[in-house]
């Protein structure tokens, strides 16, 4: 059930995304006259789920769901039409059309898809506000990743983050932004209640790359009760909601990140509990279940923690949305520069990987969060200029505008078979590496 739900979020989220993308397109060729044969929501290579014509474009849906497309009159594109090019230029057609409102046509879907992020993250502001976990009221600590970050001169558990360069982190994230992202690397802490300065090796973020999955850190939680599940270990040792778990067989676990990875140790065996009922300190005994699990769940981080919720009015939340929207761009840019290394390259991944990012549980906040994410990314990566994406046929559209003509239909037809070979080969390479990674279990 958890995967259906993924998928099925996954699946709208990038529905809404490519029709929206493709409307972009649509829009304004129609509104310079120009024909647009077809309209898909998927690849319809051999046949389509389901068309209709209206006018003189087909709609429909496709059966490869990679992605969509508009098939636009006398335009080099992914159809690879060559017989219509080598008729003459029709008035209806793209390529009759003046240079600037090929432009217009070309740039309309990077240009609706960050709008509509913008705009998502407007709504979400206004109907959701933020809730966010400052760093100053992680009062445990950070739980690590990995233990590749983890070191006395690197992060220890338990460690509180003061500042990074200076820069003081408002939450986990800004302190991974501030370090694997902008690459800072001085860092002021405290460890065991004595302040810590720690200055990071230059290659961490290739650390984190090979072996960090997930995010870089995130606060420590005790594991306390919130309900007990019936006829479980929990419930036949008499566990109560409230109760704080904090020893397994007389040794110190108080944190859940520890305790649910020492539990996986003792599967299938009675185990002594300590836990404090109050202030009273109790042990009793509790019988582990085949899967490492006693069978209760614990509080949410918000219960145990002060998270700090902000609401904004309609007209607050408008530059709050552009804000966090052109803040996520950024650092998406940032970010990319990461790929373009050994470890980076390998944290490629395909469908797989961006269906990860949603719940197992439908959650609409999340949902119009992980869109409006999508949507940047679809944007920039649509307007990188490489030919068959949206920013190789600008690229090309503003050589003609400078040099006052136009590359030979020779040369765009090989450009755009060239750069579908390389969107395949990485669309490929993507998938390839989550069908690995769910092989090896990574």
């Amino acid at each position: 059930m958890e995967f259906w739900i993924k998928a099925a979020q996954l699946i709208l989220s990038l529905s809404i995304l490519i029709v929206l993308h493709e409307l972009g397109h649509f829009l304004p060729a129609r509104w310079f006259g120009t024909r647009v044969e077809k309209f898909y929501l998927f690849f319809d290579a051999g046949f389509s789920l389901f068309k209709f014509k209206k006018g003189d474009t087909e709609y429909g849906i496709g059966w490869i769901p990679l992605g969509g497309y508009v098939k636009i009159s006398g335009m080099i594109d992914e159809s690879m039409d060559k017989e219509q090019l080598d008729k003459p230029a029709e008035p209806w057609e793209f390529r009759s059309k003046p240079t600037w409102q090929r432009l217009i046509i070309m740039i309309g879907g990077v240009t609706v898809n960050f709008i509509l992020a913008l705009f998502i993250y407007i709504a979400v502001m206004w109907v959701w506000g933020k809730e966010y976990l400052p760093v100053e009221n992680a009062i445990y600590g950070v739980h690590l990743a990995d233990e590749s970050i983890e070191g006395e001169n690197l992060f220890m558990e338990g460690d509180i983050i003061l500042d990074v360069n200076g820069n003081v982190p408002q939450t986990m994230g800004d302190i991974s932004s501030l370090i694997v992202i902008d690459g800072n690397r001085e860092v002021n802490l405290l460890r065991k209640g004595v302040k810590k300065h720690i200055s990071l090796p230059s290659d961490f973020e290739q650390r984190v790359l090979a072996n960090v999955k997930g995010p870089l850190f995130e606060a420590l939680i005790p594991t306390c009760i919130n309900d007990v599940a019936p006829n479980s270990g929990a419930s036949e040792a008499g566990l109560q909601a409230s109760d704080s778990l904090v020893e397994i067989n007389g040794k110190s676990f108080p944190f859940f990140q520890h305790f649910t990875v020492e539990l996986q140790n003792h599967k299938d065996t009675i185990i002594e509990l300590g836990l404090y009922r109050g202030e009273e300190h109790m042990v009793v005994q509790v019988n582990v279940s085949e899967e490492g699990t006693l069978g209760f769940h614990t509080k949410m981080p918000s219960d145990l923690l002060v998270y700090k919720t902000e609401k904004f009015g309609f007209f607050q939340s408008i530059p709050e949305g552009i804000n966090l929207g052109v803040e996520t761009l950024g650092k998406y840019i940032k970010s990319m520069g990461l790929l373009f290394s050994k470890e980076g390259a390998k944290q490629l991944g395909g469908f797989g990987s961006i269906g990860k990012i949603f719940p197992s549980e439908w959650n609409w906040q999340i949902f119009w969060l992980n869109t409006a994410f999508l949507s940047i990314i679809l944007a920039f990566m649509n307007i990188l200029p490489i030919p068959a994406l949206d920013g190789g046929h600008v690229m090309f559209l503003i050589y003609e505008m400078i040099a006052g003509k136009a590359p030979s239909d020779k040369f765009l037809t090989r450009a755009q078979v060239v750069g579908m070979v390389l969107l395949l080969s990485l669309l490929l390479y993507a998938n390839g590496m989550d069908i690995y990674r769910w092989i090896v279990g990574a």
